[in-house]
């Protein structure tokens, strides 16, 4: 994952805050599914050229990545000392 300067984050912190919020507990996949499409939509109209399609999928990607990386992984560990592996 590309990391970004604890400054930068800055801009971007309370809008993220927000939108956790506005989930709540019973978040759906849908709901999900329509903020990163929304963000990313916006991103490409501000912007309509292939390196920005380029850019939004590796971004989206990464960040699955990412996420696989620092909870799945860790989440699955602690399932298989609980569980015994397969």
């Amino acid at each position: 994952m590309p990391y970004i300067k604890q400054d930068d984050r800055m801009k971007f912190n309370e809008g993220i805050n927000s939108l956790l919020d506005a989930f709540g507990e019973g978040w759906t996949a849908g709901e999900l599914n329509y903020v990163i499409s929304m963000i990313a939509l916006g991103l490409f109209d501000k912007n309509k050229k292939y390196q920005t399609i380029n850019d939004i999928f590796g971004a989206i990607e990464g960040a699955k990545l990412e996420f696989n990386r620092r909870r799945v992984g860790p989440y699955e560990d602690e399932k298989i000392k609980e569980n015994g592996d397969i």
